[in-house]
C-alpha cells in the first residue's frame, strides 16, 4: 500500500513534467503566452519534498513542503534553456534550484540539488530572484538579493532587514564561487542586474538605489553604474537612466528585469513598475531601449505596461503581481520567463524585431490626462483616414 502511493506520486509528477505546452490562441499584442505554467511547486520530484522511507514516514506525508517557485533568472547554454529558480519552503525561505528544457517552453526538470551558495563572514539570513547573465569575460554571474536582518531595528522587531546584492559566478552551472557582496553608497539594493559587454573596460550594473528594505523613499528608478572588476565590486557613482514618476505604473518603485538584451537599433529592456491601488501594490512589466553606444541614453519609452497580470495569474501569495527577471534570446525569438503573484512560473515568446517595433513606435506616457485624451483622439482620426 506504501509503496503503491509513493510510486502514484512518480507516475504523477513524470506525467506532469512531460506534459506539452500550446500557445493560448487567445493571445494579443506582441507576446505569445502559453496555456500551462512551465513550473510549479507540483513539477517537483517527490523525493524533494516526502521522506520516502516508510518505517519514518509511514503515513507518506510532506515533510519540506515547497510554497512557490518564481522569478527565475534564465541563459541558454550548451543547447539548453535553464532556469535559476527562486523556490519558497513551507518555511519561508528561499533557495536556488536549475531546471533546463530542450524547448524553452515546456518539460523543464530539475538539475541536481539546490544550489549551496558559500557563505560570507556575514551569513545570508535569505537569499532571492536571481539574474543570470553571460558576460564577456567568460563567466556567467549570477546577481541576487540578500537579505539581513537589521542590526538597528527597535528590540521586538522581527521583520526589519537590510538588503544587499549578493554575487556568485559559474563556467558550468555546477560549481559556484561566491564574490563579496557588491558595495554601493545609495542606500540598500534589492534589484541589481549585470550588463553582459564591458563598458570602458569596466563592469556595468543596473541599480535600484532605495533607503530602506520596502520603501524607497527618495531612492529608486534604474540605476546605472560602473565597477573596476566583480571580485571586490563597487559602484562609486550611480546614474538614475528610469526614473520612478508619479502617477504611472512605476511610481512607487521600478527595477530592471533582466539583463538588456543588444540589438541593432539599441538595447532593449525589461523592467518591472510597481503602483498602489485600493486593493495593494499592482506590479506590471514595462520596456524601454538604451542607446548602443551610451547606455545611459533612453531613446524609447513606450507608455503604460507591456504586461500585466491576467485570469489565473492574479491569484496566488501575492495577488496582482507580475515580476520578470530571466529572458533568451535564440536567433531572434525572445522566450520572456515571467512568474504571477509569487507562486508559479510561466513562459511567453516574443521576437526582436516584434520587441524593437513595439519599443519605438508606441507612445510615451505623457504624464497628463488631457494629453492622454489628445493622444487618443489622434489615433482614432488618423485611423478614419485609413477605415474610410
Amino acid at each position: 500500500m506504501f509503496q503503491d502511493k509513493v510510486n502514484q506520486l512518480l507516475v504523477n509528477h513524470q506525467q506532469l513534467v512531460s506534459k506539452q505546452n500550446q500557445p493560448d490562441n487567445g493571445t494579443e499584442g506582441y507576446v505569445q503566452r502559453y496555456q500551462n505554467e512551465v513550473f510549479t511547486p507540483a513539477h517537483f520530484p517527490p523525493q524533494w519534498i516526502y521522506d520516502l522511507n516508510e518505517s519514518s514516514n509511514p503515513h507518506l506525508a510532506k515533510r519540506l513542503g515547497i510554497n512557490a517557485v518564481f522569478n527565475p533568472g534564465a541563459i541558454f547554454f550548451e543547447g539548453k534553456f535553464y532556469l535559476m529558480m527562486r523556490v519558497e519552503g513551507y518555511d519561508r525561505k528561499s533557495f536556488f534550484v536549475l531546471a533546463s528544457s530542450q524547448t524553452g517552453v515546456d518539460q523543464f526538470e530539475v538539475e541536481g540539488l539546490p544550489i549551496a551558495i558559500p557563505q560570507l563572514e556575514d551569513r545570508d539570513v535569505n537569499v532571492y530572484d536571481m539574474r543570470l547573465t553571460q558576460h564577456q569575460d567568460g563567466y556567467i554571474y549570477g546577481t541576487f538579493c540578500v537579505e539581513r536582518k537589521d542590526p538597528d531595528a527597535k528590540a521586538g522587531d522581527e521583520s526589519s532587514a537590510v538588503a544587499a546584492c549578493g554575487i556568485i559566478r559559474s563556467k558550468d552551472l555546477k560549481s559556484w564561487e561566491r564574490l563579496p557582496d557588491l558595495i554601493t553608497y545609495s542606500g540598500q539594493q534589492r534589484n541589481v542586474v549585470l550588463h553582459p559587454e564591458f563598458v570602458d573596460g569596466k563592469y556595468a550594473l543596473y541599480t535600484r538605489p532605495q533607503d530602506g528594505f520596502i520603501d524607497t523613499g527618495k531612492g529608486g528608478g534604474i540605476g546605472f553604474g560602473l565597477t573596476e572588476n566583480m571580485e571586490n565590486a563597487e559602484v562609486k557613482e550611480e546614474i538614475i537612466l528610469d526614473p520612478k514618476k508619479y502617477h504611472t505604473i512605476k511610481e512607487v518603485k521600478n527595477g530592471q528585469g533582466p539583463a538588456p538584451i543588444k540589438t541593432d537599433k539599441g538595447w532593449l529592456h525589461l523592467a518591472h513598475g510597481v503602483r498602489n491601488t485600493a486593493a495593494g501594490l499592482r506590479y506590471v512589466l514595462y520596456m524601454f531601449m538604451t542607446d548602443l553606444e551610451d547606455l545611459t541614453k533612453v531613446i524609447a519609452r513606450p507608455g503604460g505596461y507591456f504586461m500585466a497580470p491576467e485570469g489565473g495569474e492574479r491569484v496566488g501569495d501575492v495577488g496582482n503581481v507580475l515580476f520578470v527577471n530571466g529572458w533568451i534570446e535564440q536567433e531572434g525569438k525572445i522566450f520572456i520567463y515571467y512568474a504571477s503573484s509569487d507562486t508559479r512560473i510561466h513562459v511567453a515568446t516574443s521576437s526582436v524585431d516584434q520587441l524593437v517595433d513595439y519599443c519605438l513606435n508606441t507612445p510615451e506616457d505623457p504624464y497628463f490626462s488631457s494629453d492622454s485624451v489628445a493622444q487618443r483622439i489622434a489615433l482614432i482620426q488618423q485611423n478614419e483616414t485609413v477605415l474610410v
